[in-house]
């Protein structure tokens, strides 16, 4: 469809480019999630879902040779082997569209045209984010819920308001159901437990965005004292949730348990603890704007600047907020996980996230722009690995105008079960490690 097919009031728009550096604009003046995604192509011809290995580390060797063993062909050796673990990225198409009357919008039909290119743009560019969202967020709730409805008995079910995490356990580096054969260590409230099966809700009641409620069943009775309802169900290999005043659950969030300079710290440590490399030199805090507010208020934050000759250097153009002491780079977002909280009128629960270098990983399918399904005369930009199509009219009175976005490729947040104490001594036994996630009031 070229552009001689297009009225020609539009064709010296399509010709100089304007839409398309309007649809950049848009796309580059919203990234706050996916910025931090490892971008990876996703080649053609190789169906839709690609599962992709990562090599672990062999522990370190302290004990020297010993002299006697030192013989034979193998010189007292017994081979190892490094572990791996699996990832899998699913690609999705994610479209939307908008149609353009050239008749009924004579009236400025070249700034309307530029307008619905700037809107598409903004839409795909926010959808991209809440997409890298969910999929970072997804992880780093998983094995963190607590008991929904309290015992009548002791009992080995039990019934949680999420079970995202407690479904699969890493075996060998790969994802299997948690079974009898495959189990996995839970504390509910004061003690420990082994489950060995979850069973999802027909009808879905969770109150955590993204949650899935259900039932956790273990090998042995849980008893009353722990499953009481609103106590703390932790999987072993859970992610860090941080809380202030050592809340350990979400609804044992009280109103004074706001956000404080040393939960941002505590994330750090526990990321510099499992060996996260940081994203430029610093890693990033997503934040919206209350809990920022909350941040710069806390004494010891104000404290960190009192004096400082050079405490403007902190305001960077481009990157937030940045402090090289704190390690961290704040940058603020609309698109945070916000929820009402019940316990407390008109009170918030906000969720900052602190992320290092491939807690996401992005991919984007190379096809996307492809001759066969972009032709050479065909109005298709890819701008930032999304695709903006402008069709040409093709109704009977070849008046509307088709303005559309696509885009091919698919998130995850890929696990680091490998990195453990044998290899790491200060490795945590999360299996994702590469963020930590703040609950607070606001």
């Amino acid at each position: 469809m070229g552009i001689q097919n297009f009225p020609a009031a539009l064709q010296p728009i399509i010709q100089q480019g304007f839409l398309e550096r309007e649809f950049q604009q848009a796309l580059q003046s919203r990234l706050g999630y996916r910025a931090c995604a490892d971008r990876e192509e996703f080649a053609v011809g190789i169906g839709e879902t690609l599962t992709k290995t990562r090599a672990g580390l062999l522990p370190s060797v302290t004990t020297p040779l010993a002299a006697s063993t030192n013989t034979n062909l193998d010189n007292g050796l017994t081979p190892t082997n490094w572990g791996v673990e699996q990832y899998t990225l699913t690609l999705n198409n994610y479209a939307s569209t908008m149609d353009l009357n050239v008749v009924t919008s004579r009236v400025g039909i070249a700034s309307l045209f530029l307008q619905n290119a700037y809107v598409n743009g903004q839409q795909a560019a926010r959808s991209l984010d809440d997409l890298a969202r969910n999929a970072l967020f997804g992880a780093y709730f998983s094995g963190n819920t607590r008991a929904r409805t309290t015992l009548g008995s002791a009992g080995p079910s039990l019934t949680v308001d999420d079970v995202r995490g407690f479904q699969t356990a890493f075996v060998n580096g790969v994802q299997q159901a948690v079974s009898v054969a495959n189990p996995l260590t839970v504390t509910v409230g004061a003690n420990s437990y082994t489950l060995v099966a979850v069973a999802v809700d027909g009808t879905n009641v969770s109150t955590t965005p993204g949650g899935s409620s259900g039932v956790l069943t273990f090998g042995s009775n849980v008893i009353v004292s722990d499953g009481t309802a609103g106590n703390t169900v932790l999987a072993a290999n859970a992610a860090l949730v941080l809380r202030p005043n050592g809340r350990t659950n979400t609804s044992q969030v009280t109103a004074g348990d706001t956000l404080a300079m040393t939960n941002v710290l505590d994330a750090v440590a526990n990321l510099r603890l499992n060996a996260v490399p940081d994203i430029d030199g610093a890693y990033n805090c997503y934040l919206d704007p209350i809990s920022a507010r909350q941040l710069f208020a806390d004494q010891d934050f104000q404290r960190l600047f009192i004096g400082a000759t050079s405490a403007n250097e902190v305001f960077r153009p481009g990157q937030g907020v940045v402090n090289e002491f704190l390690g961290l780079r704040f940058v603020l977002t609309n698109e945070s996980f916000v929820q009402p909280f019940p316990a407390i009128p008109g009170a918030m629960i906000r969720r900052p996230i602190v992320v290092g270098q491939g807690a996401l990983i992005e991919g984007d399918f190379a096809g996307m722009a492809a001759d066969d399904v972009a032709p050479r005369d065909s109005i298709v930009s890819l701008v930032d690995g999304v695709c903006m199509v402008t069709r040409e009219p093709i109704d009977r009175l070849q008046q509307i105008i088709a303005q559309s976005w696509y885009w091919i490729g698919g998130f995850c947040a890929p696990s680091d079960t490998t990195t453990n104490s044998l290899v790491l001594p200060t490795a945590t036994n999360a299996n994702f490690k590469r963020a930590v996630m703040i609950e607070h009031i606001g």
